[in-house]
């Protein structure tokens, strides 16, 4: 009998270590021969832990197993979810990135190659540098990390560039409130982010890759890193690729717990050894980035998407999604919901289905206030925005950002004012101070909200202009974008903020 329990941290916090624990020993105490594999997630996080018992039928799933019920669940006396695949939350999705995630062993390299892991780079291998670069171009990637730029231009820029040494570097410093994909995919699938880099470096000529991750993720690092050693020992990391005649290899680096670190460049100067601020650009990274050489810097969920494409071809990739949003988005629904988790699909789902059908609204039961998209500097958008598509271009022209496609759900009861207080409040307290319209315009901001809260109607024009300069003349996206969600629930939710001035009144 094979018996699933995800590490994942999410379930590793409801609790999935004890029934591991508590499983092992219910099929000793039985007499039972169970092999119990430690998968990551499948993302239904509402369903952690989800224990699934491997039959002829397909894998049965067994939601939020508790230690205690390890005999009921061997004695078959437990309800299950029937097959994992046909829960309608599941079966919905469109897993190209997060495929083999839940599915596999995380950390057995036979396993994730019998799940089509390693076709992409075998097919890499035997591609021209300059065909790898047009088969992401073609593919129409875009970096999930925030931005949204053509992955494929940044790797052409990289491929072009004269250079006796260049670099890939993976930023995992997922530091958005809301957003788990990263930790998600490198607890899950750790091999598809070393292929996806390997690939990339095959593409522009890099034989030297890092890995940025945040210390506030132990499991991940532990995972990657052993994920690291099996790739050098088996051929897939060194100085003959699988064979190939060509060298990659890279390193896992922990971060300090900065969040401006997310921000490329000052995760350069970090990974460097220097202090994490921000550097002026030009010059690009592309050009000149870690130790002043040409570096490719990619998301995790970007760089663990280009095996996909180059297993399945760019046309099939490209094929999914909306306008120039091509490909999959993978959501990850958070705050007040009946349902969240990671939920893969094509581009081009509404905002509202995506909060009332798929999360299945608030758990508390209230009417849906707002939702927060794209992190902490992601706008408020209001249930009149409902109708708007999950796509960059979409999000834009309604004054919102996709950016890490973190979702935040607030009921009702939430007050917005304080909530554009708390976002002047954070860039404050992360900004790195390079430059003064985010380190002091927050925390003017800050102090001119608390003016409004006590019912300084004169202090609204006043704090507009400060959201007005931050989002112009800041160095990075940190000031840039502090501005929308502060003048997101300035504009759509005018009420909390009047409401406290005729309070005071």
């Amino acid at each position: 009998m094979k018996i699933f329990v995800p590490l994942d941290s999410a379930a590793k916090a409801l609790g999935a270590d004890e029934v591991a624990e508590a499983i092992a020993r219910a099929a000793v105490a039985r007499d039972l021969d169970v092999q119990l594999v430690r998968n990551g997630t499948r993302g239904m996080v509402w369903l952690e832990p989800l224990v699934e018992v491997e039959t002829p039928e397909g894998r049965i799933g067994y939601g939020n197993v508790t230690s205690d019920q390890a005999a009921d669940l061997l004695d078959g006396r437990l309800n299950s979810l029937g097959r994992v695949e046909d829960i309608d939350w599941f079966a919905r999705q469109t897993r190209l990135t997060f495929a083999r995630c839940g599915l596999i062993d995380p950390l057995d390299l036979d396993d994730y190659a019998a799940h089509g892991g390693l076709v992409g780079l075998r097919r890499a291998m035997d591609m021209t540098r300059a065909g790898i670069v047009q088969e992401v171009l073609d593919s129409g990637l875009r970096g999930r990390g925030g931005a949204g730029f053509p992955t494929g231009i940044k790797w052409k820029t990289v491929a072009e560039a004269e250079a006796s040494q260049k670099y890939i570097v993976c930023n995992a410093d997922e530091g958005d409130s809301g957003t788990f994909a990263d930790r998600m995919i490198i607890e899950g699938d750790p091999f598809s982010l070393i292929e996806g880099m390997a690939i990339a470096g095959l593409g522009v000529g890099a034989t030297r890759g890092y890995v940025y991750l945040r210390s506030e993720y132990p499991d991940a690092i532990a995972i990657l890193t052993q994920a690291v050693k099996i790739a050098r020992q088996r051929g897939l990391l060194g100085p003959d690729v699988l064979g190939s005649g060509r060298a990659f290899d890279m390193e896992v680096r922990t971060g300090a717990g900065a969040y401006v670190c997310g921000e490329e460049t000052s995760l350069l100067n970090s990974l460097e050894g220097r202090r994490g601020t921000v550097r002026a650009k030009p010059p690009l990274p592309a050009l000149q980035g870690f130790l002043g050489q040409p570096t490719v810097v990619n998301n995790v969920i970007s760089l663990a998407t280009v095996p996909v494409i180059f297993e399945r071809g760019a046309r099939h990739y490209a094929d999914f999604g909306l306008g120039r949003s091509r490909g999959t988005v993978t959501l990850q629904i958070a705050g007040n919901v009946k349902r969240g988790g990671l939920f893969e699909t094509a581009f081009g789902m509404t905002l509202g289905e995506v909060v009332n059908d798929i999360g299945g609204g608030t758990a508390s039961g209230r009417p849906v206030k707002a939702v927060q998209v794209g992190g902490p500097l992601g706008a408020y958008m209001p249930v009149s925005k409902f109708d708007t598509p999950m796509g960059y271009e979409e999000f834009d022209r309604q004054g919102g950002l996709i950016g890490h496609a973190g979702l935040v759900v607030f009921d009702d009861t939430a007050d917005m004012l304080r909530m554009a207080r708390f976002a002047m409040e954070f860039c404050a307290i992360e900004s790195c101070g390079k430059c003064t319209p985010c380190r002091i315009g927050a925390v003017r901001g800050v102090e001119t909200i608390d003016r409004i809260a006590q019912g300084d109607a004169a202090a609204i024009p006043l704090l507009t202009d400060l959201c007005e300069t931050m989002r112009d003349g800041s160095l990075c996206a940190l000031g840039g974008f502090t501005p929308f969600p502060v003048m997101s629930a300035l504009t759509h939710f005018p009420d909390d903020f009047a409401t406290l001035q005729e309070a005071a009144e």
